[in-house]
């Protein structure tokens, strides 16, 4: 039999708050990350906006040696990490470090240090490239550093789905514990990728929004949506067995009850037009909780503003739910963070924390004007009433699909 996994401590680094707190503080009052570039001159680009984590300082959250043998995506998971662990109240000393695992992923890895170090080969010569280089860029380093840092000896995971690794590494931990594997998973994303490549490479795709009004820019649902908004930050959660928890006297702010993947196998950018793919993800989850479709009122969407993806994940969301769709309210918190791909679902996974805990549903701002199919309740307003269960769902490039089901705590 399976074992019940429960939510103890979440750590937040995003665009609107350098802590769970003040990250939620954001989300109630709409506040939104969306600004003018400043890591770089971007007057030869056509994307002149993204959502920066502004205020961040490594040496706030680990010694200075440490923060310099880390990229950017790291030291965004390890002051998350850190932030979740004390919030949990786990004393590494009491556990097993074998049975405490850690799955934290990066869809992107550090693009800032292939552009510096690439620029050194050409310029100096090889035998100028940082000695340090492979292991600072590589993406599995997030898991790797906040599992040095807190001594979490389990199984360490680093999950690469692009925009669903957040997701898909709080699912395998889950799993990881479900299953025995572990008792304790840190989990979550990390994402630091706003350099001149990752602007440029997202917006020779097109996926990127080009409007430079920081109010219009990332329009999830809506019919005058351009596209996504790049963000940066992380989201870690500490996932633990139920008994461990009780007997620790943690406290519990929510249950994971349902994990769904599936995969589109049909375009490397673009999800499948039906939203068959997403559809199925969504009642994996749902089949896994062990519920009915009719059961789930709130899903916190992929939404990332572009025109396929809003299109067909509502197109999903009418295929999974049937009638029920019309029931269902719905909404992005990329509008108000932007699309951090491999910390967004992590990022996202503890809004629908915070909103179980609170009975508050977020609205999606920015969002006006109805499109023609996309005609579901994506949340104009913000609502006050309880969350029994919350679906998140996160799609990405290569057709991955992934959903969590989360359930008040019980």
């Amino acid at each position: 039999m399976s074992r019940r996994v429960v939510v103890t401590g979440m750590g937040a680094i995003t665009p609107i708050g350098l802590n769970v707190e003040e990250f939620w503080s954001g989300i109630k009052a709409g506040k939104i990350g969306f600004d003018r570039i400043t890591r770089f001159d971007t007057s030869e680009y056509k994307c002149h906006i993204a959502a920066e984590v502004k205020g961040f300082d490594a040496k706030n959250f680990m010694d200075v040696k440490t923060a310099r043998r880390m990229e950017l995506f790291s030291q965004y998971a390890a002051a998350a990490a850190k932030e979740a662990v004390e919030d949990a109240g786990l004393d590494m000393e009491k556990e097993d470090p074998y049975m405490v695992g850690c799955a934290i992923g990066s869809g992107v890895g550090s693009l800032q240090a292939m552009e510096r170090e690439y620029e050194k080969l050409k310029t100096k010569g090889p035998g100028r490239v940082n000695p340090l280089f492979v292991p600072m860029m590589i993406s599995n380093m997030a898991a790797g550093n906040v599992s040095i840092q807190f001594g979490l000896k389990g199984k360490s995971l680093n999950v690469v789905t692009a925009c669903a690794t957040g997701t898909n590494t709080i699912g395998e931990a889950f799993r990881s514990i479900q299953y025995g594997e572990a008792d304790v998973m840190i989990a979550g994303g990390a994402e630091g990728c706003i350099c001149p490549t990752g602007i440029a490479g997202f917006t020779a795709l097109t996926a990127l929004s080009t409007v430079d009004d920081p109010e219009k820019c990332s329009l999830p649902f809506d019919k005058n949506r351009s596209g996504f908004v790049m963000g940066e930050g992380a989201g870690i959660v500490v996932l633990e067995e139920l008994e461990h928890a009780r007997a620790r006297g943690a406290r519990i702010y929510a249950e994971v009850t349902g994990y769904g993947c599936s995969s589109d196998a049909y375009h490397i950018t673009s999800p499948e037009e039906s939203g068959a793919g997403a559809a199925r993800a969504m009642l994996n989850a749902i089949k896994d909780a062990g519920i009915q479709p009719e059961d789930v009122t709130y899903i916190n969407a992929h939404g990332t503003g572009t025109h396929h993806n809003d299109l067909f994940e509502t197109r999903a969301i009418k295929l999974a739910f049937g009638d029920h769709a019309k029931e269902l309210k719905i909404n992005s918190t990329k509008s108000m963070i932007g699309h951090l791909l491999g910390a967004a679902g992590a990022v996202e996974f503890i809004t629908c924390v915070k909103e179980i805990e609170e009975g508050y549903i977020h609205r999606t701002v920015g969002y006006e004007t109805m499109d023609e199919e996309i005609d579901l309740n994506y949340c104009r307003q913000a609502y006050e009433e309880a969350v029994p269960y919350a679906l998140s769902n996160s799609l990405g490039f290569g057709g991955h699909n992934a959903s969590l089901l989360l359930a008040e705590y019980r």
